[in-house]
């Protein structure tokens, strides 16, 4: 799958989960704020599995210095689509996000936000053929709005931005099972895992169904889990009690 394509479904799974998840995990639900801010932190998380790929949307951020950066992780990890794209990634990440919020607190809730956040925008906005360099002004610009904002209002990110991150980083593992190369859910175990949706990235059924699909999904995801969370969850619960009753 593409950069955008991972960023995308990212966003949707958060705005799906937005209602349910939290109040589970650190025992309350998001406020609208938080919710906005989460898609596009889940957005971006969705694609640090592909800072193993030299040719990513990752590595094409900041030209050399993060083609290098995707390169160094690739050699570590066994190449593209090895040790980043497996549950035991995902599972460090978010215990490694936890651990950091609990050690630095704002300091790395900021930095991560502000990371995240970078790589959401620079994947979801459309680019040009033009010079690169204004391109990136925006995004760094926006980002960093995007993290005074945590800063400044959502004191309370923290807590909740590990499952952010585990919610995306498994979002992008699990989309590229349904590619022709597959994933290595199990690594260090060999054997990819693979339901083939899409033979080829970027292709019609990606880029013209897919993509506009989970965009639209997204949006009325988000905005009722930002404004209208009862209306998801009552739909839950009803959805239960046929089920039940079935």
């Amino acid at each position: 799958m593409m950069g955008h394509s991972h960023a995308v479904s990212g966003a949707l799974v958060f705005s799906a989960a937005a209602p349910f998840l939290p109040p589970l995990v650190i025992g309350r639900p998001l406020q609208p704020g938080e919710v906005l801010v989460g898609v596009l932190l889940t957005a971006g998380a969705a694609l640090l599995p592909d800072l193993d790929h030299h040719d990513g949307t990752v590595a094409h951020l900041f030209g050399p210095i993060t083609r290098l950066l995707c390169r160094t992780v690739a050699r570590l990890s066994g190449g593209h689509r090895h040790a980043t794209h497996s549950l035991l990634f995902v599972a460090l990440a978010g215990a490694g996000t936890r651990a950091g919020v609990a050690r630095w607190e704002r300091g790395l809730t900021d930095g991560l936000a502000f990371a995240l956040l970078l790589l959401a925008v620079h994947a979801l906005l459309p680019h040009t053929a033009g010079p690169r360099a204004p391109f990136r002004a925006t995004t760094v610009g926006l980002a960093a709005i995007g993290t005074a904002c945590v800063d400044s209002w959502l004191p309370g990110t923290g807590a909740w931005l590990p499952w952010a991150v585990v919610l995306g980083t498994l979002t992008h593992v699990l989309g590229d099972c349904l590619t022709r190369q597959g994933a290595p859910l199990l690594w260090p175990y060999g054997r990819r895992f693979e339901i083939v949706l899409i033979n080829r990235t970027g292709n019609r059924f990606e880029t013209r169904f897919l993509v506009p699909v989970m965009t639209v999904g997204t949006l009325v995801l988000a905005w009722l889990a930002a404004f209208a969370p009862t209306a998801l969850t009552g739909m839950a619960a009803l959805t239960g009690m046929a089920g039940l009753t079935g």
